[in-house]
C-alpha cells in the first residue's frame, strides 16, 4: 500500500525527501524485516498474556518423557503472530498488482484459517473437558478431522498450480540467439552488452548442482501417445499438490521442540530470499546463469516479513517456549516454502533446505510404525494370557 501511495506521488509530481526510496527493493526488503519483528516482539507479548488468560494452552501426552509436563499449558495458537508478522509488512511495502505476491498472500491465509481452525476446535473441546470435569488426553478426536486438512491443502495446491501454469503473467525470459527483429524478441542492456530475450511458459525445474540444465514436466508423459502432452498441466497440479502437502505437514510435525519450526523456516525464509532476488533481477540472472523470471524480485519482501516474523516469534518460543506456533503457525509456513520454492523453480532442492523437516516426518513413521506393532504383539499376548497385567510401552515392566 505505501509502494502504489508513493507512486501516486510521483505521478502527481509531488515531491519531498525520501519519496524514491520505495522505488528500491533492498529499502522496503530492510522495513519489511524491521515491521515484522515489531510486530511480534511487541504485540507477540500481548497476543500470549490473551490466549494465556483464555486458557488456550497445551496439552501434553503422560508418557514419562522429561521436559514434556513442563511444557502443559503453555499457550499455543501463537502462529497468529506470525502470520500478522508476514501479512502487514507485505501489505505495506510489496507491489501489490503482482501476480507472485498476491498467490503467497492467498497461501498465507488459506493455510493460516486452516490450522486456525483445527487449532480453535481443540481448544473448545479441552474447555468442554474441563466444564464436564473429563480428563482431557491429547491425541482424543477433537480437532479438524484430517482429510478436511488435507482437502484444504490439495485446495491450495489446485489454486497454485492453476495459476503458474495458466495465468499470463508467469513468464520465464529466455536469452534468444536468432533474429533480433522479430516481434516477440525482447532487446535488453545487461552489464554492458546488448542481450536478446524471448518470453517462455514451460512447466520446468532446475535440476540442482547441474549447469545449464532444467526438466520440463512434460517429459513424464513422453512414454504416452502425443496426444496426451496437452495434459500435461494435469500432472503439473498434481506434483505441486504433492509438494505442498508433503512439506506443510512435515512442518507441522516439526513443530514440537521449542524453536525448532521457527528457527528452521528462518533459515529457509534467507534461502528462498536470495532465489527469488537473484532470479526477478536481471544482472544477477545472466550473472549467475540462472532464468530469469520477470516480478520475482517482489517475493522477497514476503519472504523478509516472514524471516523477521520467524526470528521475533523465536524470541517467545526458544527454550523454554512462552508460546507454540501450532498449526495455525506449522501449516502455513510449511505451505509458505513449499508454494515459493515451486514458483522459483527449485522444488528439487527442498530435501536439502527442508532436511530438518523430512527427518522428523521420518523419525515420527518409524516410531508410530514401532507402537502399533508393540501394541500388536501385546494385545496378542493378552490374548493368550488374559491374567497377566498390561504393561505400557514405555514402562520397565513391557512385555517381550
Amino acid at each position: 500500500m505505501l509502494y502504489h501511495l508513493f507512486e501516486w506521488f510521483k505521478q502527481q509530481g509531488i515531491n519531498f525527501p525520501g519519496r524514491q526510496l520505495m522505488e528500491f527493493q533492498t529499502f522496503r526488503v530492510m522495513m519489511a524485516v524491521l515491521l515484522a519483528l515489531i510486530i511480534t516482539l511487541v504485540y507477540g507479548k500481548r497476543l500470549i498474556n490473551i490466549l494465556r488468560a483464555r486458557l488456550v494452552g497445551e496439552t501434553v501426552r503422560d508418557l514419562g518423557l522429561a521436559g514434556e509436563q513442563a511444557k502443559k499449558g503453555t499457550p499455543t495458537m501463537g502462529g497468529i503472530i506470525i502470520i500478522l508478522g508476514i501479512l502487514v509488512p507485505t501489505l505495506l511495502f510489496a507491489r501489490l498488482n503482482t501476480v507472485y505476491v498476491l498467490l503467497m498472500l492467498a497461501c498465507t491465509i488459506w493455510l493460516g484459517i486452516i490450522g486456525f481452525i483445527d487449532d480453535y476446535l481443540k481448544l473448545r473441546a479441552k474447555r468442554l473437558a474441563q466444564e464436564q470435569g473429563v480428563t482431557y488426553k491429547k491425541g482424543d478426536k477433537d480437532g479438524l478431522a484430517g482429510w478436511f486438512k488435507i482437502f484444504g491443502q490439495v485446495g491450495i495446491g489446485i489454486l497454485v498450480g492453476s495459476v503458474l501454469y495458466f495465468n499470463s503473467n508467469v513468464k520465464i525470459w529466455r536469452e534468444y540467439t536468432g533474429n533480433p527483429s522479430r516481434p516477440e524478441v525482447i532487446t535488453k542492456m545487461v552489464n554492458g552488452k546488448a542481450k536478446y530475450f524471448v518470453e517462455s511458459k514451460e512447466p520446468i525445474t532446475t535440476i540442482p548442482f547441474v549447469k545449464n540444465h532444467e526438466f520440463n514436466y512434460s517429459k513424464l508423459l513422453a512414454w504416452l501417445p502425443e496426444s496426451f502432452q496437452k495434459y500435461t498441466w494435469v500432472l503439473y497440479i498434481l506434483i505441486v499438490i504433492f509438494i505442498i502437502t508433503a512439506v506443510s505437514n512435515a512442518s507441522n510435525i516439526t513443530d514440537g521442540l521449542d524453536g525448532l519450526a521457527s528457527g528452521t523456516s528462518a533459515l529457509i525464509g534467507v534461502l528462498l530470499g536470495i532465489f527469488a532476488y537473484a532470479s526477478g533481477n536481471l544482472y544477477f540472472a545472466d550473472y549467475l546463469n540462472i532464468m530469469y523470471i520477470p516480478n520475482l524480485g517482489e517475493l522477497s519482501i514476503f519472504l523478509a516479513a516472514m524471516i523477521g516474523a520467524c526470528v521475533g516469534f523465536m524470541w517467545y518460543n526458544s527454550y523454554p517456549a512462552q508460546v507454540f506456533m501450532g498449526d495455525t503457525g506449522s501449516l502455513t509456513l510449511g505451505g509458505i516454502i513449499a508454494a515459493i520454492a515451486i514458483i522459483v523453480h527449485k522444488e528439487l532442492l527442498i530435501p536439502i533446505f527442508c532436511g530438518v523437516f523430512f527427518v522428523e516426518i521420518l523419525s515420527v513413521s518409524l516410531q508410530v510404525t514401532y507402537f502399533k506393532y508393540t501394541k500388536k504383539k501385546i494385545w496378542r499376548r493378552k490374548a493368550h494370557f488374559p491374567d497377566e497385567p498390561a504393561a505400557s510401552p514405555f514402562s520397565e515392566e513391557r512385555l517381550p
